[in-house]
């Protein structure tokens, strides 16, 4: 049986981890790619390799920078042979007052959420549509929809920009490559430890299940989408935020 081959971007932490755990215990080969943490992402390699026994890459790639990309796209076909799955979740944010944002920390947020995200699926998209067949799976936000906040300007214009990108490869790929897209609410991750108890607090009220997400929550849909069961599911915005409630 071919190997099926999942590349999950800014996966050494949170929600990416999480996709890189689910897909592995469905024995899936998995590649792992980071930025700046590679200890984390070397615990996490070692741990996919002693847990499930499949077989796992971990390779750094700055996906703002195209060189980089086609470079991490091709070692991994090397590898592998291919790439059936790509899930793109690395993403930054940098809260701060809408009036004390500057243009190069605001290019920085689109160059990873956005411009990262059209690399990848250029690239891996290249090997995808001449194996005719693969999986994206673009990691949004509520953000980009209407959960807007004024210091979070530059992240929600950014994953505005994800669901746009998403319904334009689902076009270009198509009929060969199922694109679709997830828009988390709230998830306990690195992005909301910063959050003081009473943000969470009020936060929290404005959802009816009362609580922020577990990442296996949100990963449990991208392997939902990557798999068989999802085959008809192509060109979706999929909304996981616990209800939102603004009563």
């Amino acid at each position: 049986m071919k190997r099926v081959v999942a590349l999950v971007t800014g996966s050494n932490r949170g929600i990416g981890a999480s996709c890189i755990e689910e897909f592995a215990k469905q024995g899936v080969t998995v590649v792992i790619n980071y930025c700046h943490h590679e200890k984390e992402a070397k615990a996490l390699e070692e741990k996919i390799k002693e847990k499930y026994k499949v077989d796992v890459m971990c390779i750094q790639c700055d996906i703002s920078k195209e060189e980089e990309v086609e470079k991490m796209v091709n070692d991994i076909v090397d590898r592998f042979g291919g790439i059936d799955i790509l899930v793109n979740n690395a993403s930054v944010c940098r809260d701060t007052l809408l009036m004390d944002k500057n243009v190069k920390d605001f290019k920085r947020i689109l160059d990873v959420n956005l411009i990262g995200t059209y690399l990848c699926s250029k690239y891996v998209g290249r090997v995808m549509l001449e194996a005719k067949k693969g999986k994206i799976i673009n990691i949004a936000s509520t953000n980009a929809i209407d959960t807007y906040y004024p210091e979070s300007c530059d992240y929600d214009a950014s994953k505005a920009g994800v669901i746009s990108l998403t319904h334009n490869f689902a076009r270009a790929y198509a009929p060969f490559v199922n694109v679709n897209c997830i828009c988390p609410g709230w998830v306990k991750t690195a992005m909301t430890k910063s959050l003081s108890i009473e943000q969470i607090r009020k936060e929290e009220r404005n959802i009816l299940l009362g609580r922020f997400a577990n990442p296996s929550e949100i990963s449990k849909m991208v392997v939902f989408l990557s798999s068989s069961k999802a085959s008809y599911v192509n060109d979706s915005i999929i909304r996981i935020d616990g209800g939102k409630y603004n009563g």
